[in-house]
């Protein structure tokens, strides 16, 4: 059985409506990329994700079994160290949003960085004083980023 790198979990910043975790995966910063930038690898960790072309502006959906679909759009990209995502992930809505709103979605981007041993990555989620419930969903993201960014850590590591 492999262990799995243990991390810190997620801190919630209310004063600038975001959510953050820097965790350490023992694996090579290609290997990390591939698991937040490729959909295929995204998939086997997150949710389902598809996208449509790829790099700036490439769009697509990311589903979840629970949750439904939630449209997406790559934001920023400079491989293999950033990546950003917008989605109209609002835990707190009725319902998902058919398209992406701009007035109500969050960005959330993945850095990442060699370190000795492996990856140091930081996911930061900004722009839930957009959404319907800014304080519940901040809550609902942090535990959400805790438990997928612990699935990541192990799928990535038992493959390196």
């Amino acid at each position: 059985m492999v262990n799995m790198t243990e991390n810190p979990g997620s801190v919630v910043d209310e004063e600038t409506f975001s959510v953050r975790r820097t965790i350490r995966i023992a694996a090579s910063v290609d290997k990390v990329w591939r698991a937040v930038a490729e959909p295929e690898h995204i998939s086997r960790w997150f949710g389902r994700t598809v996208l449509v072309g790829s790099g700036v502006g490439a769009t697509g959906t990311m589903t979840f079994p629970d949750d439904g679909t939630i449209p997406l759009r790559v934001e920023a990209f400079d491989e293999p160290h950033l990546i950003s995502y917008r989605w109209g992930n609002d835990d707190a809505a009725d319902e998902r949003p058919q398209a992406l709103d701009e007035a109500t979605s969050t960005v959330f981007t993945f850095t990442l960085e060699p370190v000795d041993g492996g990856t140091q990555l930081t996911v930061v989620e900004n722009g839930f004083e957009r959404t319907s419930a800014p304080l519940e969903n901040l809550e609902s993201h942090r535990t959400g980023w805790d438990a997928e960014l612990d699935k990541l850590v192990a799928l990535v590591e038992a493959e390196a």
